[in-house]
């Protein structure tokens, strides 16, 4: 009827609220995040210094990449082998570790701390230079190992053992892997574990037939996030190797920097990070069809 009054929509104000608070998170996203990616992809088919305006070149970035770069497929090859050294360590770790802490022991919130702490003050350029001190000819590693005659090591630099160093040294910050983990054997429900003692099922069998398929989800997470950040070393290899020895430790990120920022050449750069980007969608697109094989989902 005429002058009826409509029902109070509270959704549609709740809808507006909600954007509201969303607001400053979706234009940091669009100015900071989206809009350089575009900037980037841009500038990835110009050839463009800091002292010179953008010129186009179409694909001979790319081209001049894949057939005359040599470090590029140099910095690849070593962060591939990176990326296979340090992955599997950090899962295997934080795995480990994170079934220990799922006891059911006096004080465990104490030691949970203090596994968490390297991941705190781990990734930063001052540890990094501890790190450098430490595994020095004349570090402490050195001097200890010294005390069973065994060295010294060149851990850092020997060509054979620097980057197997570097992927040990990235792996001691599994805490934010070790905690996923730790949540996700926190939902095993118990009564499986209870069957399998029924069943004569021994801790070992338990672990590889109960907990892993169980938490295989979170093992994919894990996995995914591991590739991805370990593509993009950059702060340790810069720190502690700079590339060296004999380019043993020259990653991609690094190839990276150094076009940008000393041979300022910004649209070179900007086609080597969305060719990177690209092989890390490929990685994890291979991983997320493959874990349809080995991946247990309840629902």
């Amino acid at each position: 009827m005429f002058g009826e009054k409509k029902p109070f929509d509270s959704g549609k104000y709740k809808n507006k609220e909600a954007f509201l608070f969303l607001l400053p998170w979706i234009l940091g996203v669009v100015l900071f995040t989206v809009g350089p990616m575009v900037q980037s992809l841009w500038l990835s088919f110009t050839d463009y210094s800091i002292y010179s305006e953008a010129k186009f070149i179409g694909l001979q970035n790319f081209i001049e990449m894949f057939s005359e770069d040599r470090m590029f497929k140099h910095s690849l090859l070593i962060t591939l082998r990176y990326v296979f050294l340090f992955v599997p360590i950090k899962l295997i770790a934080a795995l480990l570790i994170a079934v220990l802490l799922n006891q059911n022991v006096k004080g465990m919130s104490v030691y949970r701390t203090i596994y968490y702490i390297p991941s705190i003050v781990g990734a930063g350029i001052a540890m990094a230079v501890t790190w450098k001190i430490v595994l020095s000819r004349d570090g402490f590693v050195n001097e200890f190992l010294g005390i069973f005659g065994l060295g010294p090591f060149d851990f850092l630099t020997n060509p054979k053992m620097s980057l197997t160093t570097l992927a040990l040294m990235g792996a001691w910050q599994f805490g934010s892997a070790m905690v996923v983990f730790l949540a996700a054997l926190k939902q095993v429900p118990r009564e499986l574990y209870e069957a399998g003692d029924i069943d004569g099922a021994g801790k070992v069998n338990q672990f590889f037939k109960i907990t892993l398929p169980m938490i295989s989800s979170t093992i994919l997470f894990n996995l995914i996030m591991g590739i991805i950040n370990a593509f993009q070393v950059f702060t340790q290899v810069s720190v502690i190797t700079n590339g060296g020895p004999a380019d043993s430790t020259y990653v991609y990120m690094l190839h990276l920097y150094r076009t940008a920022f000393e041979s300022h050449r910004m649209g070179y750069s900007s086609a080597l990070a969305w060719v990177l980007t690209f092989i890390i969608l490929a990685f994890a697109l291979v991983i997320f069809k493959s874990s349809q094989k080995w991946v247990y989902y309840e629902n």
